[in-house]
């Protein structure tokens, strides 16, 4: 799998699991912070193609984007482990896996160039 597939997952990911946080909440009990999963992972679906084409500035602003976001979701996870909602304690558990996932893909792919590049000035 490339990391341009992985951040699509991400992406894809972090846009149903957070509208189904929101739309599947009472109305009463919707909060506007469930969507920002929503806003990173359009962001991240925007970045997709220049992760697509091997854009180096735009693979690392989405590498920093899921790091910030994986690490952003730890909050959400612990209120929702106090308040025993499994259902969250699910819906965020996908996305920081697909999160990690991402940047496990991310990383091995900027390993990879590199070996690429080097073994190409080594010949």
């Amino acid at each position: 799998m490339y990391a341009a597939t992985a951040n699509l997952i991400n992406a894809l990911a972090l846009i149903g699991l957070g509208l189904w946080g929101y739309f599947g909440a009472a109305v009463d009990d919707r909060s506007p912070t469930a969507l920002i999963p929503v806003g990173f992972g359009v962001v991240l679906l925007a970045m997709f193609p220049g992760v697509l084409k091997h854009n180096k500035l735009v693979a690392h602003l989405a590498v920093g984007l899921t790091l910030l976001i994986l690490i952003a979701l730890i909050m959400p996870l612990k209120g929702a482990i106090g308040r025993g909602d499994t259902l969250a304690m699910t819906r965020v558990g996908l996305m920081m896996l697909t999160s990690l996932f991402a940047m496990v893909m991310f990383v091995k792919s900027f390993i990879d160039a590199r070996k690429a590049r080097e073994a190409g000035l080594a010949d």
